[in-house]
């Protein structure tokens, strides 16, 4: 049940685009249990300039082809799943794209309760694949 939106540099090649999208995606098929048809991408293209940065943060330096990986999931996940997560999706970037692994920016903005989303109709659907984390 996720909902990721990936900012991007505009110059990135469609095909490099897409492996970030699917590296997300398989990243969270993996690490958070999430099924292969609940995947809802937006891919938002940039120019450079809309794009900010520091050259070096917390001893990691910058190259300028950022990727900036918004997820908003359901709260539970414990931190070492959210760990995993985030070297899978750093990992599969940096090693499909000519984007550095330094250039990954992560970040997982959780909410809590199934009624906070809606596939559809305008309803609040039964999303009886997700577990709790009491329920696993």
């Amino acid at each position: 049940m996720p909902f990721v939106r990936i900012s991007l540099l505009k110059t990135l090649a469609a095909d490099a685009k897409d492996k970030i999208s699917r590296a997300v995606h398989e990243s969270l098929m993996a690490e958070f249990n999430v099924p292969l048809d609940d995947y809802f991408h937006v891919i938002e293209e940039l120019e450079a300039s809309q794009l900010y940065y520091p050259k070096n943060y917390l001893g990691i330096a910058h190259s300028g082809n950022m990727v900036y990986v918004q997820i908003t999931a359901g709260s539970g996940r414990t931190y070492q799943q959210k760990e995993k997560l985030y070297a899978a999706i750093a990992g599969k970037i940096a090693a499909q794209t000519p984007v550095l692994i330094n250039d990954v920016i992560i970040t997982l903005v959780e909410n809590g309760g199934k009624e906070n989303w809606s596939f559809g109709e305008g309803k609040i659907q039964n999303l009886s694949h997700i577990k709790t984390a009491e329920q696993k």
